[in-house]
């Protein structure tokens, strides 16, 4: 160990350079896994284990499952086949396996002979002549030098290219002799340690990177091992910990007090023609709250397809606007982003109130159009794409942030447009309020996690008259059925949409796909009016027609999921969705969302190809059975995952080294107490626990 590294320095402040054989090329090749430290080596956890400690006969083993066997090499062949391959047979009085390399030399070949003892440890699969092993490791055995078994299950560790796992083996057991005379700090107080009866960091370390041989396989495997959940609880606690502090940071600035104008309100809801249900009344109130405080809002307002939650960013907005102040609307797509424009048009331009427009594809002189009325404060209210966050775009006085479909944004981008607060010489900055909306349904727990830093509301009502929608499933070979009950449908007087899915993440292909289907359609149904949308086409031919389908100028629409979200035609009772297993049941429920809206009866068909996969099946089933939006939500995290369900999975918001959302919801609200008792007695070892967990991923904290 190396003598010039003093007893004072804690493991987190110690490179691994210390450990032995780590020169400057290893280290560069441990820091591609975020490893710097010794603590790194440390909480580089095992994925999983494998158990060499003990032989298995022969006899005994079964496909598929990871082994130690001893025996005699009865014979060792070169077989040509496909590939030339080098075949040992190997026996051990309980029975017998092949073990195959397709790799090898003369000198391996020279020393597998006859009659030599092997231990080998390997895979097995099923072969043509029972079962086999492919390039497993062997050692050979001397009587008179008895080899020893391994005294621990062997990890397998996350990797990289040109870090192997006995290197990363051999690193981790090195760490751990540091521990017995460095300090390993403790960031979870005694106090929240003992409520919950954990064991010490350094003991829980220990046992995962070395099992004893008396170790429970099935609990390390699945994660629930007390110790796995030990340290899955403190990295729970990190990522929520950091969520509180961005949340804190972000109000630290202040932001204008936002008072409702009631005459303005009044107004408003006249010309509207409908009434607000009473959970969009009690979400707006809530909303109302927060707006009158110097604090900025972070609310989160979740609320199934087709509950109303526009109507509420508009009343939202509304108030922004009756305080001088400019509130901008950012939506995911351009074709949402159009919808949000035309709704908020027709409800706020009759008030007076001048509307901008911004995305990425306006042309040159009307962008700058734009970004001078925006700039100068004459755009009251500013719907746009991602592009409202882009350098250029500067606010007069930006009182409101509303997004919509927050889970296609990352926190990056969110914190980006929350940047262009309002500001000025004589006034500490402010940062506008933030309303972030989905019409995706969040699991509780994952809500509690992923958006730990807002305030959460719902509506939980539909508006009166909305009627349920019949779900069926239906094999793409009765496509000829299901055309008969389209032109049925649109004969009586309702309309119908035709979803086409494709796998590639092609816009190009997509719109190719629903051109050749609007094309068979048509020549199957000439009669009936149909139409085409899809992402190629420009805003203003896909507003045109969208405004034909509204008008009932149009009976059938053929659309990719460019349809996805906000659009509303209250006569259309049909959808048929073509390849429903490509996609997930969040955008399912979201285009079967698209019906429903009026008071006819309504039907949603899932056209799927077969064969379908147990998985799609599963999916299938759950739209069949259910149009409850959270209910949706909770079977979709449990078939694909968070990561999937929040659409984080590209974005690195949420990378978890040991814990797993889904398997630990149980520790969440302890989690969650945890934290609040840390912020409001060792606040100090709050942003310690996030780095050791979080090191630089947590850098969008400082924005």
């Amino acid at each position: 160990m190396n003598k010039a590294i003093g007893q004072q320095q804690t493991l987190d402040q110690i490179s691994v350079t210390a450990l032995k054989g780590v020169g400057a090329n290893l280290a560069e090749k441990l820091a591609k896994i975020g490893l710097f430290s010794l603590q790194d080596v440390l909480f580089h956890l095992p994925l999983r284990y494998m158990d060499r400690t003990r032989v298995t006969p022969m006899g005994g083993l079964q496909p598929n499952i990871n082994a130690v066997i001893e025996g005699e090499v009865r014979a060792c062949d070169i077989v040509f086949g496909k590939r030339r391959s080098l075949v040992v047979r190997m026996q051990d009085g309980t029975g017998g396996i092949t073990l195959r390399f397709y790799h090898f030399n003369a000198a391996q070949k020279n020393r597998l002979t006859s009659g030599t003892r092997l231990r080998v440890f390997g895979e097995t699969r099923r072969g043509s002549a029972g079962l086999e092993m492919y390039h497993p490791e062997y050692d050979l055995l001397d009587e008179a030098a008895p080899l020893p078994l391994d005294q621990h299950l062997t990890p397998i560790y996350p990797a990289t290219e040109g870090l192997t796992q006995p290197r990363l083996r051999t690193l981790a057991s090195q760490a751990l002799t540091w521990l017995t005379t460095h300090n390993l700090r403790e960031l979870l107080p005694d106090e929240v340690r003992r409520q919950l009866n954990q064991s010490s960091l350094a003991d829980a370390l220990r046992y995962l990177h070395q099992p004893p041989t008396d170790a429970n396989v099935h609990q390390l495997m699945e994660g629930e091992h007390p110790f796995q959940q030990r340290l899955a609880f403190e990295e729970l606690l990190a990522h929520h910990l950091s969520l509180l502090l961005l949340r804190r940071q972000m109000q630290t600035n202040g932001a204008p007090r936002l008072k409702s104008d009631s005459q303005l309100h009044s107004h408003f809801l006249k010309q509207l023609p409908f009434a607000l249900t009473r959970a969009q009344a009690r979400v707006f109130e809530e909303i109302a709250e927060d707006l009158a405080k110097p604090v900025p809002m972070l609310r989160l307002v979740q609320g199934d397809v087709g509950s109303g939650k526009t109507v509420v960013a508009a009343l939202t907005a509304l108030a922004a606007v009756a305080n001088g102040k400019q509130a901008a609307i950012m939506a995911p797509t351009e074709i949402l982003a159009e919808q949000h424009r035309i709704n908020f048009g027709k409800w706020l331009e009759p008030l007076g109130i001048q509307l901008g427009w911004l995305t990425g594809k306006l042309k040159v002189g009307e962008r700058r159009s734009q970004l001078a009325a925006i700039a100068s404060g004459q755009a009251q209210v500013v719907v746009g794409t991602h592009a409202l966050f882009q350098e250029a775009v500067d606010f007069a006085d930006l009182g409101l942030i509303v997004i919509d479909e927050q889970h296609r944004f990352g926190v990056h981008q969110r914190l980006s447009l929350s940047n262009k607060g309002s500001s000025s010489a004589n006034q500490r900055e402010l940062r506008p309020h933030q309303l972030i909306m989905t019409a995706t349904p969040i699991p509780r727990t994952l809500a509690m996690s992923a958006y730990a830093d807002l305030d959460c509301s719902v509506i939980d009502e539909l508006p009166p008259g909305r009627t349920p929608i019949t779900t069926v499933v239906i094999s793409e070979q009765r496509r000829p059925e299901i055309i008969e009950r389209v032109r049925l449908g649109c004969e009586e007087g309702r309309q119908a949409y035709w979803v086409c899915t494709l796998i590639e993440e092609s816009e190009a292909l997509e719109a190719q796909a629903a051109q050749a289907t609007a094309e068979s359609l048509a020549l199957a149904l000439p009669h009936l009016r149909i139409g085409l949308i899809h992402g190629r086409l420009k805003p203003v031919e896909k507003e045109t027609v969208m405004a034909a389908f509204k008008a009932n100028e149009l009976d059938l629409l053929v659309a990719t999921t460019v349809i996805e979200v906000g659009v509303d035609v209250p006569n259309a009772s049909l959808m048929i969705i073509e390849n429903p297993e490509r996609l997930g049941l969040a955008q399912l429920h979201q285009l079967r969302g698209r019906v429903g809206r009026g008071s006819a009866a309504s039907h949603c068909v899932l056209l799927y190809g077969s064969p379908l996969s147990h998985h799609s099946k599963e999916r299938l089933r759950v739209m069949r059975e259910s149009n409850d939006g959270f209910y949706i939500a909770e079977q979709d995290l449990q078939l694909r995952g968070p990561g999937e369900v929040l659409g984080t999975r590209q974005t690195g918001d949420m990378q978890f080294k040991i814990a797993d959302l889904q398997r630990d919801a149980h520790l969440l609200p302890s989690v969650k107490q945890g934290a609040d008792y840390l912020m409001a007695h060792h606040f100090t070892l709050c942003q310690e626990i996030i780095s050791r967990w979080l090191g630089k991923s947590h850098v969008y904290l400082q924005v």
